[in-house]
């Protein structure tokens, strides 16, 4: 990336729950991201000290009471966004950059999803893991995921339920409603290629933690199941 973007053109949206053990690492990486000069967390009805420890490490942190889901998350990050890009009177609103709470200081590697995004080369990039974690099942949903995107519009995306995005705030808008919780993705990339934005596929050396096997790990991707479909049924 060239010298010429400024600072604090880009801002970070991590939405998170019971992340304590993760989110200072996180925070931490992101801030040190091109372009980055101000990370928001949402802390989505936590009831460990995730909202504590993300304040630590500097980031701008905003609670919902109860549990909302994903995609009510990254609503309420965007909007606290604007509001600040509002308060400072800023001539372009910010671009958004979506970022798993658990990355930890992987996170300092998605500079990537940034550039081109920053180049007007694209509307929004889609994180690719270069390396994968276990999947524990979880290639149910992607199937899912994946499938559906390409019968909406044609196109077959790699990870679909990547959650490490990059857009304008002009693709965003154009995107919400946002579908609920964790069919976020699957809606987002729908909506916006269906209404001709560009979405390019970026690999990235990011990585979270392993997906587990276990009641709590099964019952996870039961609810992504579900959300994935909805989102789905609402895009015939």
């Amino acid at each position: 990336m060239s010298a010429g973007p400024a600072s604090d053109e880009v801002a970070v949206v991590i939405p998170a729950r019971n992340e304590a053990d993760r989110i200072q690492a996180t925070v931490t990486a992101a801030t040190g991201l091109p372009a980055v000069a101000l990370v928001v967390v949402v802390d989505d009805g936590s009831t460990d000290d995730t909202a504590a420890a993300a304040r630590q490490a500097g980031a701008a942190v905003v609670r919902h009471a109860r549990n909302r889901g994903k995609g009510a998350a990254m609503e309420t990050g965007a909007e606290a966004v604007r509001l600040l890009d509002q308060r400072e009177h800023r001539d372009r609103p910010r671009h958004l950059l979506f970022l798993d709470a658990d990355l930890a200081g992987t996170a300092a590697l998605a500079g990537p999803l940034i550039d081109p995004v920053l180049a007007g080369k694209t509307d929004m990039t889609i994180a690719v893991f270069a390396a994968t974690v276990k999947l524990g099942g979880h290639g149910l949903v992607v199937g899912l995921s994946g499938a559906g995107i390409r019968r909406a519009t044609g196109w077959q995306p790699t990870q679909p339920l990547n959650g490490q995005r990059c857009l304008t705030r002009a693709a965003f808008e154009a995107a919400r409603p946002l579908a609920r919780g964790w069919g976020v993705e699957t809606g987002l990339t729908i909506d916006l290629l269906r209404k001709g934005w560009r979405v390019t596929e970026v690999e990235v050396e990011l990585a979270h933690r392993a997906t587990g096997t276990g009641m709590r790990a099964q019952l996870h991707r039961a609810h992504q199941l579900t959300d994935v479909a909805r989102a789905l049924a609402a895009r015939p």
